[in-house]
């Protein structure tokens, strides 16, 4: 009987090991989400692992494939207990997969999106995009994860809308 096991992989090896066990035939799941990545000013999203250096395999280790599993490229070890592989439960990884958005990453923010941490009336700053640095105040959310944020501009309140990873809160 197939069970899901956790294995933990060779520093930022983890693409690369599910790719060698999915060619060994195991199933694999290492879940990502959208990290927010800013260098130079300049700030943008990309697929990282959810557990940086582990992944999941399902296998049915009584027939003997762990040794399939521990010596696939990119893959340092089963996480074990007493010597034993240590089983994760189904529940876990469904939770897991629960959280998952349309494009396949885990929502962090638990189902709820990026928007929902702000309130109406919270200070909020523009933290990418043309009007970068610029402060406001949080006025309400869309259904696509985008924001309306009032900003003081020449003089009188004007409403923007922006998308919710664009926010940070204001200190």
């Amino acid at each position: 009987m197939n069970r899901w096991y956790c294995a933990y992989t060779k520093p930022g090896a983890e693409l690369w090991a599910r790719t060698n066990l999915w060619e060994r035939g195991f199933d694999v799941y290492l879940p990502l989400y959208q990290k927010r990545r800013r260098h130079a000013r300049r700030t943008d999203y990309v697929a990282a692992p959810l557990f940086p250096r582990y992944l999941f395999v399902s296998a049915d280790l009584e027939t003997g494939v762990s040794r399939g599993i521990t010596f696939a490229p990119g893959v340092s070890s089963l996480i074990a207990f007493g010597g034993d592989p240590a089983p994760v439960p189904d529940p876990i990884i469904a939770e897991i997969r629960a959280n998952e958005g349309e494009d396949g990453m885990v929502d962090i923010d638990h189902g709820h999106g990026i928007a929902s941490r702000y309130q109406p009336g919270d200070k909020v700053r523009i933290a990418e995009g043309p009007m970068a640095d610029s402060v406001g105040i949080f006025h309400a959310r869309s259904a696509d994860q985008r924001v309306f944020i009032l900003l003081d501009l020449l003089g009188r309140q004007v409403q923007v809308k922006v998308h919710a990873k664009a926010l940070s809160p204001e200190e």
